[in-house]
C-alpha cells in the first residue's frame, strides 16, 4: 500500500478553459496503469474548451450541476451523484452553469502509445453553452 502525498491544486490554463477552473490531481498512475483523475472546481459560467480524449472520459459530478455539450448542439445536465461517460475521440465540453459552483471528479486513461491523452480544440461559442438543456439519457 502507498499513500500519495497531494500535489498542489491548480489553476486552469485560459486555453483550455473560460473563466476560473482549479484542479487537484488526485492520481496518475504508474505503468501497467494508464489511470488518470483530477477533482475540478468550476466557478458559475467556467467550462472548458471544445476537447476529446484518445481513450475516453468519466465525470462523476460530486456538487452543484454539470452541463456537458456535444458536437450535435444537446447540452445535458447532470446532478451530483451522476456519472456521464464521452466515449474515445468524442469532442465534448463541461462546465458549471451561470449561477452556481460545479464540481466533479473527472478520470480518463492515457492512451499506451504516442497519441495525446487529450485534444484540446477551439473555445465555446456563448451561443454553444447558452443551449437549449437537457436531462433525458
Amino acid at each position: 500500500m502507498k499513500f500519495i502525498t497531494p500535489r498542489p491544486t491548480t489553476k486552469g490554463p485560459a486555453d483550455w478553459f473560460t473563466g476560473d477552473v482549479w484542479f487537484d490531481v488526485v492520481y496518475v498512475g504508474q505503468e501497467p496503469s494508464r489511470m488518470r483523475a483530477n477533482m475540478v472546481r468550476f466557478s458559475p459560467g467556467a467550462h472548458t474548451a471544445w476537447h476529446h480524449h484518445a481513450v475516453g472520459q468519466t465525470l462523476h459530478v460530486v456538487e452543484g450541476v454539470a452541463l456537458v455539450g456535444t458536437r450535435d448542439g444537446t447540452v445535458f445536465e447532470a446532478h451530483p451523484g451522476e456519472t456521464v461517460t464521452c466515449p474515445p475521440g468524442e469532442e465534448h465540453w463541461h462546465g458549471a452553469p451561470p449561477d452556481r459552483f460545479m464540481q466533479h471528479l473527472a478520470m480518463w486513461e492515457g492512451p499506451g502509445d504516442d497519441r495525446p491523452e487529450t485534444t484540446w480544440l477551439e473555445k465555446v461559442t456563448d451561443e454553444q453553452y447558452g443551449g437549449a438543456r437537457t436531462r433525458s439519457h
